[in-house]
């Protein structure tokens, strides 16, 4: 078994809206954001993060702190949304309405234009969680992470339909603890 706290970054620079794989800084709240979900630490056997500077950053700071190995993983950064970079969507519901609606109903059915496919993001998480399991089962990390990825792993914890993994919450500075079992099951436990 593998234990995994997720780590939503906090608030960033550009605020809301499909943020992706815009390298956004975080704000001085979503520094905040983050120190307050860390106040107390886990024993950490490492943390990994997102190479992505909103969550990055604050690894880099936090695994100082706790005298923890920081790993950057590549396949824990966002979904991509391709041409709905930086928008937000009561803009994209003014141009594009039909489309949103369609990506809120069913995200792995419509893909935004030029974005990743969501089996796609899917797949590459799944493939870090099973790589991470493969070099650190029996440990206890701290995945430092973006909303997408969070919202994926508890759909899948929670055994939601693919349909409801937009039903998933996860708030700037949200914390999770899942445990990651040999199969590869996932299974939500209390922080």
């Amino acid at each position: 078994m593998m234990t995994l706290d997720l780590l939503r970054h906090g608030e960033t620079e550009l605020g809301g809206g499909f943020r992706g794989s815009l390298d956004d800084l975080l704000t001085p709240v979503g520094w905040q954001q983050m120190r307050d979900a860390t106040a107390q630490p886990a024993p950490w056997d490492a943390i990994i993060s997102s190479p992505l500077r909103r969550c990055a950053d604050f690894a880099f700071e936090l695994a100082q702190q706790c005298r923890a190995p920081l790993v950057l993983l590549e396949d824990l950064r966002e979904l991509h949304f391709g041409d709905w970079e930086g928008r937000h969507a009561s803009e994209l519901m003014v141009e594009h309405a039909d489309d949103l609606g369609r990506f809120w109903t069913d995200p792995y059915q419509f893909t935004p234009p030029g974005g990743e496919q969501l089996a796609s993001f899917e797949q590459r998480v799944l493939n870090a969680i099973g790589e991470l399991y493969q070099r650190r089962a029996g440990e206890h990390l701290l995945l430092v992470t973006h909303g997408g990825v969070m919202r994926l792993l508890a759909a899948r914890a929670r055994g939601l339909a693919r349909e409801g993994l937009l039903q998933v919450e996860v708030g700037h500075g949200q914390r999770l603890r899942l445990q990651v079992r040999e199969a590869g099951e996932l299974h939500e436990c209390p922080c």
